[in-house]
C-alpha cells in the first residue's frame, strides 16, 4: 500500500522493532540441541557445530525478520506497507482486554494488520482516504501511547506550514 502527495521530511519520530519475546527466542534456540542430537551418531563435533548453527540461525532470523513500526517523513510504516499521515484519522491505543478484542472478535478483515503475539498493545488508525479500500490499520506495539503521540505530531506538522 503506497500513497503519494504528503511527502514531508521530518526524520524518524518513532521506531519499534516487533521482535519476539525472550521466551520465544529461548524456545527457538532449543532447536539447536535437537538438530545436534540428530547428527550425533555421525560425529559429535559435527553435531555440535550443526546445533550451534541451527540455534544461532533461527534466533537471528526471528529477530531480523521482525517487522518494524515507525513514523518517519510524514508516513506511518508498518512492516512493508506505508501510508502518509495525511490520509489517517485519529489514532487510538489500547491494551489489555480492549487490545484482545481489537486483535480478536473486533478485528475488521479489511483492515491492514501487523499483529504479533506476545505484544499486548494495539494502535488502531482509521484511514480517511475515500479511494482506499482499507478502513483502518491495526498495529501491535509495546508502547501504544508513544506511537499515538508520534502519529498525532506528524499530523500536526503536516497541517502546520513552515514547520
Amino acid at each position: 500500500m503506497q500513497k503519494r502527495g504528503c511527502g514531508i521530511r521530518t526524520g524518524i519520530e518513532y521506531r519499534e522493532r516487533l521482535s519476539p519475546s525472550l521466551w520465544a527466542l529461548v524456545a527457538a534456540a532449543v532447536c539447536g540441541p535437537m538438530a545436534a542430537l540428530v547428527f550425533s551418531p555421525i560425529d559429535t563435533t559435527f553435531a555440535l557445530v550443526v546445533g550451534l548453527v541451527v540455534a544461532v540461525g533461527i534466533v537471528a532470523a526471528l529477530v531480523a525478520l521482525s517487522p518494524v513500526i515507525e513514523v518517519r517523513d510524514g508516513e506511518l510504516r508498518a512492516g512493508r506497507a506505508h501510508i502518509p499521515v495525511g490520509y489517517l484519522g485519529v489514532p487510538a491505543g489500547v491494551v489489555a482486554d480492549e487490545a484482545r478484542t481489537a486483535r480478536g472478535s473486533g478485528l475488521d478483515r479489511r483492515a491492514w494488520h501487523v499483529i504479533r503475539g506476545g505484544i499486548d498493545g494495539i494502535v488502531t488508525v482509521p484511514v480517511t482516504d475515500p479511494e482506499d479500500p482499507t478502513p483502518m490499520w491495526v498495529v501491535s506495539t509495546r508502547t501504544p501511547d508513544r506511537l499515538v503521540a508520534a502519529i498525532q505530531r506528524a499530523q500536526v506538522r503536516l497541517r502546520t506550514p513552515g514547520r
